[in-house]
């Protein structure tokens, strides 16, 4: 198993930046897959981004050229780098680990809310 916790989250005005943390309770080179996921108010969870080991990277088209995923293999974190934020990017953002295998499984952070306003 693996346990993730986010942090990062806030309110930020349009155009603005933030960067939001994926801390996994065990080393992220035994997680296939790395990803992070939105969900607005009365909208379904949605793809933002996912990393796979191999090091194939998915953007959502909404959020091409706007944020960035990453690693730090020694702190097992990966992060959400977002710029130029809009205020439709606003939800709750979820971060994602996918361990292949019969002892795998489909991990999930708890949630946290990046709010984008004026």
């Amino acid at each position: 198993q693996v346990q993730l916790v986010e942090s990062g989250g806030g309110l930020v005005q349009p155009g603005g930046s933030l960067r939001l943390s994926c801390a996994a309770s065990r080393s992220i080179s035994s997680i296939d897959v790395m990803g992070w996921y939105r969900q607005a108010p009365g909208k379904e969870r949605e793809l933002v981004v996912r990393l796979t080991h191999g090091g194939v990277t998915l953007y959502a088209d909404s959020v091409k050229g706007r944020f960035t995923i990453s690693l730090d293999n020694v702190k097992n974190t990966w992060y959400l780098q977002m710029n130029t934020l809009k205020p439709e990017d606003t939800a709750v953002y979820y971060c994602n680990g996918l361990i292949h295998g019969s002892r795998g499984g489909n991990y999930w952070g708890q949630g946290t809310q990046v709010t984008v306003s004026s």
